[in-house]
């Protein structure tokens, strides 16, 4: 019988079949993301998509960070730079404790020590709100009643997600 001569790299990888499926371009956003947010000091992207959690609403509306510079070889101790709507900046100085707060409670340690301002243009992201389709059954009485003492909204989002897809679903869900 006669061997076969062995194949270049890129025919063995194409001739591979393909494992896993497509992914959510959501889960792939974080990865390419983390680079840039680095780069411009930012150790967690979340702080700026979550930044109306972090500060609130009303602190959301008129500010917006910039970026996080900590000192050399340290994760703790850092100084925030945060965008401040014009005529706010007098009101957000005397905030600026209760932010230092939040971020702190956000990261769950001393990451912030110090916060600067620049005055700037805020144009508050307002989430999108979109009405459900009509073809979907209303969530269940009984498990409606056992979201709503869920404090976390994000969290309460998913699980009435998850229990508007059990009542849409006919059946036992097949996991495969």
């Amino acid at each position: 019988m006669k061997e076969r001569p062995p194949k270049p790299e890129k025919e063995k990888a194409a001739d591979r079949a393909r494992t896993g499926g497509p992914r959510a371009i959501a889960d792939l956003m974080p990865e390419i993301g983390r680079a840039a947010f680095r780069k411009f000091g930012f150790v967690q992207a979340s702080i700026v998509t979550r930044w109306p959690d972090i500060v609130g609403p009303h602190y959301a509306d008129i500010t917006m960070p910039d970026f996080i510079r900590f000192p050399v070889g340290q994760k703790s101790g850092g100084t925030l730079q945060m965008t401040v709507e014009g005529g706010h900046a007098p009101m957000v100085q005397h905030a600026i404790p209760d932010i230092v707060e939040r971020v702190n409670r956000f990261f769950g340690y001393g990451a912030i020590a110090r916060v600067t301002m620049k005055q700037g243009r805020i144009t508050p992201a307002r989430a999108e709100t979109r009405p459900p389709p009509a073809n979907l059954k209303p969530v269940p009485l009984d498990l409606g009643d056992s979201l709503r003492g869920i404090g976390d909204p994000e969290l309460r989002a998913v699980l009435e997600s998850l229990a508007q897809g059990i009542a849409n679903s006919s059946g036992v869900p097949k996991i495969g």
